[in-house]
């Protein structure tokens, strides 16, 4: 840091991404909490140059169409007196339907960024057309399997993985009014294991009818934690929940 520069805050906000605004692209939606953070009048860091934006760091992109209760967001602040209580209530009246902050926490200096620290993330994956006894025995197929074989497009070229490491946990969950949910928990490392990939890595492929992403979590010293247990100050004030 320049010896001359102020002092900074950088805090973490934990997210939803629920109803119609799934269908909101990651690009989409970062530009919505630009305009937003803009409105609250909160003192956000910007980039310098000739088209300055503000100093915002994503986590993970979460596909278009999927909901999710735990989405990640770094913000730069200009002053180091920010508090996260007057970020959480200034956000509340200018987040649109269907985003709603839940938590937020101040970060040490240094912390890893989200897009480096996060290891998996739990899904919970509402499927049509199948019993919970036949997604029983695909589970069983699944989990047994030595590999897991998927192809993807990365930079322009089509690269064959095998996703079988990046399957964590995988079990059938509740029935719903539509169908059965399938409850996965995913590997982000090197590279993140998506939830269609998993329900066309074997036959049959499976459709979900509505995914959404409910946990993120982070490996430190053999034990899972949350974004916001990371790299957070230690100040009991520092970590806000909404209630």
């Amino acid at each position: 840091m320049n010896p001359n520069e102020a002092p900074r805050t950088r805090i973490r906000l934990r997210y939803s991404k629920i109803g119609r605004i799934r269908f909101t692209s990651h690009r989409d939606v970062a530009r919505i909490w630009e305009r937003s953070l803009r409105r609250t009048g909160l003192p956000v860091a910007q980039t310098e140059g000739f088209s300055p934006r503000a100093k915002l760091h994503f986590g993970l992109a979460l596909a278009t169409g999927y909901e999710s209760d735990a989405e990640y967001l770094d913000v730069d602040f200009k002053r180091a007196d920010v508090e996260v209580k007057e970020v959480l209530e200034a956000l509340v009246s200018v987040l649109p339907d269907g985003i709603a902050t839940t938590a937020a926490a101040v970060l040490m200096p240094g912390a890893m960024s989200l897009q480096q620290a996060v290891t998996s993330c739990d899904w919970d994956i509402e499927l049509v057309d199948v019993t919970a006894d036949d997604l029983a025995r695909w589970v069983d197929r699944v989990c047994g399997a030595a590999t897991l074989m998927v192809t993807r497009e990365r930079k322009g070229r089509q690269i064959t993985d095998d996703m079988a490491p990046q399957v964590r946990a995988l079990e059938v969950g509740e029935p719903t009014s539509r169908g059965v949910r399938l409850l996965a928990t995913l590997g982000t490392q090197p590279r993140a294991a998506r939830p269609s990939e998993l329900l066309a890595a074997l036959e049959p492929v499976y459709r979900p009818v509505l995914v959404r992403r409910t946990r993120q979590w982070i490996e430190q010293d053999g034990a899972r934690l949350e974004p916001l247990e990371v790299g957070a100050a230690p100040a009991q004030r520092t970590t806000v929940g909404v209630q």
